[in-house]
């Protein structure tokens, strides 16, 4: 396994606003290693969505450099971006972005789904067997409308995972659930990050949460304030 960090994050600023610029994250710092799980925490508005959609390259930083594996992306264009996007990321959201139209088999499978046009042998055993990581075997045909938030939950997961991604962003991926469904959500996570090494960023408002992570990174108006390990990566 390479010794070189899964990311690095150096001297990372965004700003918005042409002619009244406001600093959503000022000249950010971060590395993660392969394996880790790591807790992203702070006061609502503090630059924690910013970092996040910045490393998932969904959006540009203002100044400073983002790698993924070793690879500056920079210089990208948004094809090339796209692609290490799904080659190298999975998200989960708080409020899952599923198609409730669809069953849950066939949100598992369209982030592949979309890029081959077709639902592959291989792509639908794959889709099934994580269905069945996550404890939806007999789930899988339902649509994901008649499924309750919990279980909603594990198909965003499962979906995440669909590409076996080396690095996972979650963002809240905890908040809109009860508490048994947030441990739930959690163990779940935490359980791939250890039999697969997938290496998790989440972010949380839940201290019972980001205190059973590996790491807890924290931002105050849009900079690193404190970053602290509570153990070593599970994986290692």
């Amino acid at each position: 396994m390479s010794d070189e960090p899964l990311l690095s994050v150096v001297g990372v600023s965004k700003e918005f606003g042409a002619r009244v610029k406001t600093v959503a994250l000022a000249a950010a710092d971060l590395s993660l290693e392969r394996g880790e799980f790591v807790a992203l925490v702070g006061p609502s508005g503090s630059g924690k969505s910013t970092l996040l959609n910045l490393i998932g390259l969904l959006d540009r930083p203002t100044t400073g450099h983002i790698a993924l594996a070793g690879q500056d992306t920079s210089g990208l264009d948004d094809t090339a971006l796209t692609a290490l996007r799904g080659r190298m990321l999975g998200f989960v959201f708080q409020f899952h972005h599923l198609l409730p139209a669809f069953t849950a088999l066939e949100n598992v499978m369209l982030p592949e789904w979309g890029d081959v046009g077709f639902a592959s042998k291989e792509l639908r055993t794959r889709a099934e067997s994580l269905l069945r990581s996550v404890g939806l075997a007999d789930r899988m045909n339902y649509r994901v409308s008649d499924l309750s938030g919990g279980q909603q939950q594990r198909v965003a997961i499962a979906r995440a995972l669909a590409r076996n991604p080396p690095l996972v962003l979650a963002d809240e991926p905890t908040g809109n659930l009860d508490t048994e469904s947030s441990h739930e959500i959690f163990r779940l996570m935490r359980r791939f990050n250890v039999e697969a090494h997938t290496t998790f960023l989440v972010v949380t408002h839940d201290p019972r949460i980001s205190e059973q992570c590996d790491r807890i990174v924290e931002i105050i108006d849009g900079r690193i304030h404190s970053d602290r390990r509570l153990r070593a990566a599970l994986t290692r």
